[in-house]
This record gives structure tokens, C-alpha cells and sequence, in this order.
């Protein structure tokens, strides 16, 4: 059973993290593993910290830990190296936003047709894909047999950008396909007889495979459809698997958009708050929206306060279990919220539905498994690059990553509608980034339905880019 080095980078995102751990702990192939935490944030780090050694402690396994600030020491031997941060965090992606929306780009410019998941900025955010070859760069000199797990968005653009650019083993994870699960569920499917496959792009993948007991299941979908659609309501603004967006995608392009393939869909559904409610449901409108995303973000700041909350009692306290959290912690949601995913971490059944850990562990003690994963399309998708990364199944073993055939193939109205205008927004904001040609960015926004005239451009552009923490990207752009 080999004991390895596990890199997580972006550490102090606490529920993340601790998923991490509990894996670990279920895992018996990866005892007597060592895991560094990396965080610029020492009091989230120092929270994961305690409550992921307490954990350990309490369910008797055995993982070493340690923590940094400093991002050679979570690559310096590493075997794997998980990337989870995001640079400035959501305070830059707000200020980037408030900035767009004053020259009239709702949502922010970086909301952009087929890409408007909310914390998935691809024109703007030079600083995180400059820090994702960063660390691909570092890990090629200090790690260079290690693995690179692409977990911080936009992983389309960040798992492509490596792969392309620095000689290492790369894969990129999402957890979006657990959207076919929602489906199997509603409609009353016993899961182990469903043969499902996802094709596409990270945040476009596509249910190209539905059967049930071995006949075309895309029927029970249409008879619910027909019967119970017009009574969908969701349940939070995440929510949105089933709502009438997905729906008309479906009619569209004839078969299902997964997960937060639904969030990222044209201009028709996403023009203003109105139209977003529309599609997406009362009240919020979707995660994207003005309401929904400030619900997410006052969610993640609870649940953050929670968690160190529950780090200082346990360090005061430290005979304390963590299953006695729930009689501790008030009554409100955000605590509500992190004892049932301390009650989820302490099942020893039950894994947290993240892939990595498994994936390591299928490729370190060939406990084969099957992944939707992002790599290098190498032919897989008919009509695409091969060297676009796509987000497909496959089965990993020791001997590496072995995709699948995607059978029935993707419908052309997909590939060519769909994937194709969204492969070459990626294009072109990986051109801007590699040449600093900012013509490219410019290119970009004059064709966004938002933009009125060439100042408008001009002037969004000035003043994110006299950012402060811009710096770097202005030089890089203006060459001053």
C-alpha cells in the first residue's frame, strides 16, 4: 500500500478540504499518507487544520499533515498536487463585475455566451491562469512525476492552458455530471440499471447515452416532461436540472444538457434579471444571477464563520467529538448546513462523491473506477481539436487513463452550435493570455451583444486593468 504526498492548494476552503480528508481516511490503500495544506489565508488554513486532525483522530486513521503558506512546499516532493485556489478570491471577481456593470455588461464581462457561471471569469482573470502554469511549472522542476489535478475554475480553460504549455500529467475534475443522478431520481429509476454517458467540455457536457434495463430512456423523460414539468420549483438557485432552461436545450439540441451545462446557456436566457427568473425559477433566477449569486456567496461566508467557530471550540475543548457538534451549534442554516456535512464525512460508509481521491487511488493500487474526467480529446469527440481539453468517462487503472468510446456519438447540432463557438471563446482567451495581444480581448467584447461602441470597450478595460492587484496583467496587455 503506498504511502504518497497530496499537494492541496487552496486548502482553507473548508467543506472541500475536509471532503478530501474523509476520503483519504476511507480509503486503506492511501494509509500513512501525507497531506500538506497550502493557503495564503492562515486562519482558514489553521481551521482546516485542527478540525482535519481532529477527524483523523477520531475515526483512528493514519494521515500526517502539514501546513504552508508557501507553494514549493506543497509541490517539493508531492505525488499529487490538487489545485483548488482562486486568486484575489471572490472579492477581485466583484470588484471586476461592479466595474462591468457601470459600462453597461450585466453579470460582468466575463458572463459571456455559453460561459456564465458566475466564478468561471476567463477574459479578466490573468492572475489565475497565470498562477495554474505557476504551478505546472513548479511541479515540472520540483515534482515532475507527480500528477496535477485541475479542481479551480475555469478548469476548461485552466486544464487546456497546461496541458498545452508544460510537459506534465494533467486531468481536470468537476462534479457536474452528478446532474444525470438528479435525473434518475426524478423520474423514479432504479440507478444501477441505468447506462448513462456525459460528452462535451467542462461546464457543456451533454447525456448522449440514457437507457433503462437496457431500452432508450430519454422517453420516461419526455413523459415527465409532459406531466410534471409545469409543477418544477427549485429548491435553491443551484437547482436548475430540470427547470424549463434545461428543458429547451433539450428540444433544441436534442438531448440533455448536465449540470452546469444548464447554467451556461445563450443570450435568450440570460438578458436581465426578468428573464433569468423566467427560465431559471422564482426567486432567484438561477445561481448567476444578482440574487442567486449574493445567496451563494452569504451561504459560503456562514458556513466559513461556522467552520472557524467550530476550529477555536475545538481547540479549547480538545477532548470534544465532533459528533457532538450538533449540540453545540445553534439552530440557524449555516450551522444546520456544516453539521449535516460533518454527519456525511463521519459515515464511515460513505464517500463524499468527489473524485480525486479515488482517482489516486485507482491509478496508485489499480482499485479500477470510472471518472468523468478532463484531458486532451485525442479524437474522442468527433470534430474537435485534439488538443482541446474535453470532459468525457473513462476508466482508470494502474495503467493510466483509458477514455471511453462515446457511443451514441454527440448530435452535430451539439458540436457544432454548442461546443465549437464555446472551444473558441477558450481559444481566444488563451491567445490573449499567451501573446498579450489585447486586440484579442478587445475582438471579444465587440462581439458581445451588451457592447454599444468601441469606448465602451475601451473604457471597462481601463479601469479593470488599473486594478491594483492588475498590475502585472496591465504591463502585460499595454507593455508599460
Amino acid at each position: 500500500m503506498p504511502a504518497v504526498k497530496i499537494g492541496i492548494i487552496g486548502a482553507g476552503s473548508a467543506v472541500f478540504s475536509l471532503r478530501l480528508v474523509s476520503d483519504l481516511c476511507k480509503t486503506p490503500g492511501l494509509s500513512g499518507s501525507t497531506v500538506t495544506l497550502m493557503d495564503i489565508d492562515e486562519e482558514r488554513l489553521d481551521a482546516v487544520l485542527i478540525l482535519a486532525r481532529k477527524y483523523v483522530e477520531e475515526v483512528g486513521a493514519e494521515l500526517s499533515f502539514e501546513k504552508t503558506t508557501n507553494l514549493d512546499d506543497a509541490i517539493v516532493d508531492a505525488d499529487f498536487v490538487i489545485n483548488t485556489a482562486m486568486v484575489g478570491g471572490h472579492t477581485y471577481l466583484e470588484k471586476v463585475r461592479k466595474i462591468s456593470e457601470k459600462y453597461g455588461y450585466y453579470r460582468g464581462i466575463d458572463a459571456q455566451e455559453f460561459n456564465m457561471v458566475s466564478d468561471y471569469y476567463t477574459i479578466s482573470n490573468f492572475n489565475q491562469l497565470k498562477y495554474f502554469v505557476e504551478i505546472a511549472k513548479k511541479i515540472e522542476k520540483l515534482s515532475p512525476k507527480a500528477w496535477y489535478i485541475q479542481a479551480a475554475n475555469p478548469v476548461f480553460e485552466g486544464t487546456t492552458l497546461v496541458t498545452r504549455t508544460v510537459p506534465i500529467r494533467a486531468v481536470g475534475f468537476c462534479h457536474g455530471h452528478y446532474g444525470v443522478m438528479e435525473i434518475i431520481e426524478k423520474l423514479g429509476l432504479n440507478q444501477e440499471k441505468v447506462d448513462w454517458q456525459v460528452a462535451g467540455v467542462n461546464h457543456g457536457i451533454w447525456l448522449n447515452r440514457f437507457r433503462y434495463e437496457g431500452e432508450d430512456a430519454y422517453p420516461l423523460l419526455d413523459e415527465w416532461i409532459e406531466k410534471e414539468s409545469k409543477n418544477w420549483k427549485p429548491d435553491n438557485p443551484f437547482n436548475d436540472q430540470l427547470s424549463p432552461v434545461a428543458i429547451d436545450m433539450y428540444r433544441f439540441y436534442g438531448i440533455m444538457p448536465i449540470g452546469d451545462t444548464v447554467r451556461n446557456a445563450s443570450w435568450r436566457y440570460h438578458r436581465d434579471l426578468e428573464t433569468k427568473k423566467k427560465w431559471y425559477g422564482e426567486p432567484w433566477g438561477g445561481a448567476d444571477s444578482e440574487i442567486g449569486w449574493k445567496w451563494y456567496q452569504d451561504t459560503l461566508g456562514r458556513v466559513t464563520e461556522v467552520m472557524k467557530k467550530v476550529a477555536r471550540f475545538v481547540k479549547e475543548n480538545p477532548n470534544i467529538s465532533l459528533t457532538d457538534l450538533k449540540d453545540l451549534l445553534g439552530d440557524n442554516l449555516s450551522e444546520k448546513q456544516f453539521v449535516l456535512e460533518i454527519e456525511k464525512i463521519l459515515d464511515p460508509e460513505r464517500k463524499s462523491g468527489e473524485q480525486h481521491i479515488p482517482f489516486i487511488d485507482a491509478l496508485l493500487n489499480d482499485n479500477k473506477g470510472r471518472f468523468v474526467i478532463n484531458i486532451p480529446n485525442k479524437g474522442v469527440i468527433s470534430g474537435i481539436d485534439d488538443d482541446v481539453v474535453v470532459e468525457i468517462p473513462a476508466v482508470v487503472d494502474k495503467e493510466g487513463i483509458h477514455p471511453e468510446k462515446i457511443d451514441p456519438p454527440l448530435p452535430e447540432r451539439v458540436v457544432k452550435y454548442y461546443l465549437r463557438p464555446r472551444i473558441m471563446r477558450m481559444e481566444m482567451a488563451l491567445e490573449a493570455f499567451l501573446t498579450g495581444d489585447i486586440r484579442i480581448i478587445k475582438e471579444i467584447l465587440y462581439r458581445d451583444p451588451r457592447t454599444k461602441n468601441d469606448e465602451q470597450v475601451e473604457k471597462v478595460l481601463e479601469e479593470i486593468l488599473s486594478l491594483p492587484e492588475n498590475t502585472e496583467m496591465r504591463k502585460h496587455y499595454l507593455k508599460r
